[in-house]
């Protein structure tokens, strides 16, 4: 097993998620509250109401479970690969492009039973838009922080709750992680021209934030669906009865294009994201190394 990957992935994952919390914040309100309706109003807004804290609300626990979900996703990609090499026999081959968007679905799906929990946390304290410093007429944060969140979720609506909106995290993160991977791995193919060489760490940025850009792509309709599902009876009496009926719901009253309505901040945000989180991931990875696996494997490319 490649114990290195989940430490390097660990580590990556942290990076990314301070590069594009701000941002991560901005694409949570545009998609949940109808009050915001583009970017630079919703940047605006929330720096006249809140300042400049408004846009960290809820970064601790992303901060950690980003984390160790970024290690479960590098790592459990990494062991699938090796694991289907290994089964068909060719240890030091290429990987097929079949293997890489295999492996990537399994890391996105793998990362999900740890990654809800904090998930709805940072979306319910993103869309908290009150201040606790307002006077005594105004209306107050329904939390205080993200402990305080993750219990209220916990008393009101069970573990359960903790898991609200879980199905359409699965069906953002499965296809979007394995067109993150095969998206990355064609970059650094087609960037080394089809070499064993490794790329420059320039390349490797780009091939990230273009990667990180196309997983966006894909995942965000469900991203949107996920979100307000997360949010649904916070403010008021629920709307959706589940899954399948927010999604008929939000394209009747708000037409198909709402499903990209924030795809412009996502893949905006994505592109910094994972260049830093894929430079720090093979950076990591090559420094960490040690004894047997000091000589790297070929880096991951397609047949």
């Amino acid at each position: 097993m490649h114990i290195v990957d989940f430490v390097s992935g660990s580590v990556a994952g942290a990076c990314g998620v301070t590069v594009g919390f701000p941002l991560d914040t901005v694409k949570v309100r545009i998609q949940t509250q109808k009050e915001f309706t583009g970017v630079y109003q919703c940047v605006l807004e929330t720096i006249s109401k809140e300042g400049v804290h408004g846009f960290f609300k809820g970064m601790s626990i992303p901060l950690t479970t980003v984390s160790l979900t970024s290690s479960v996703v590098f790592g459990t990609y990494r062991n699938c690969l090796q694991c289907m090499k290994q089964a068909r026999g060719a240890d030091w081959s290429p990987n097929t492009k079949l293997e890489i968007f295999l492996a990537g679905m399994v890391g996105g799906v793998a990362q999900i039973s740890v990654m809800s929990p904090g998930d709805i946390v940072k979306v319910r304290l993103q869309c908290q838009t009150e201040s606790a410093r307002e006077g005594a007429n105004k209306l107050r944060p329904k939390y205080r922080g993200p402990v305080h969140c993750l219990l209220s979720i916990v008393k009101e609506e069970g573990l359960k709750g903790l898991y609200r909106g879980a199905l359409p995290l699965m069906l953002r993160d499965a296809p979007s992680y394995a067109t993150y991977f095969l998206t990355y791995a064609t970059v650094s193919e087609w960037m080394s021209g089809g070499s064993n060489k490794k790329l420059h760490w320039t390349g490797v940025m780009l091939a990230g934030g273009v990667a990180g850009m196309a997983g966006w792509f894909v995942g965000t309709p469900m991203d949107v669906i996920k979100a307000r599902l997360q949010m649904d009876g916070v403010r008021g009496p629920k709307q959706y009865k589940g899954f399948f009926h927010c999604v008929v719901e939000t394209a009747r009253a708000e037409g198909a294009a709402v499903f990209f309505k924030s795809l412009g901040i996502n893949c905006l945000r994505a592109f910094p994201v994972n260049m830093v989180v894929f430079s720090t991931y093979e950076v990591l990875t090559g420094f960490l190394r040690t004894g047997p696996e000091s000589v790297d494997p070929p880096p991951v490319r397609l047949e």
